[in-house]
């Protein structure tokens, strides 16, 4: 069974720093591509960062120059260090996986969440 699970979540002021982490787990065989979204209360959930095979990578307005992605592929690890924090960047952090297993074909699973919250 295939699981994403984040984690690197918490508090912090605005300005500051943040790394989530979101490790795959499971007899995965391929992971293409490695996404984080983001929704706060009362929006649409948004794409925050992708990170693609040979690390291709694409960001959102809002956060490009402030958010890296990265990837750990012996890990099965995708990271979003976040900096120069904004309230506005207050949401639910979700890990978002294109990957085949070796019993599978490629589909698409969701992490539950980590919550990030950015003071004034």
């Amino acid at each position: 069974q295939v699981q994403l699970v984040e984690s690197g979540g918490g508090l912090v002021q605005a300005g500051g720093s943040l790394r989530l982490s979101c490790a795959a787990s499971g007899r995965i065989a391929r992971i293409n591509v490695l996404r984080w979204y983001r929704q706060a209360p009362g929006t649409q959930r948004e794409l925050v960062a992708a990170i693609a095979s040979g690390d291709i990578t694409n960001y959102a307005d809002s956060v490009k120059d402030r958010f890296t992605i990265s990837r750990d592929n012996a890990k099965k690890t995708v990271y979003l260090h976040m900096n120069s924090l904004k309230p506005e960047d207050t949401a639910v952090y979700y890990c978002n996986a294109d990957l085949r297993t070796w019993y599978e074909p490629l589909r698409n699973y969701w992490g539950q969440g980590t919550q990030v919250t950015v003071s004034s």
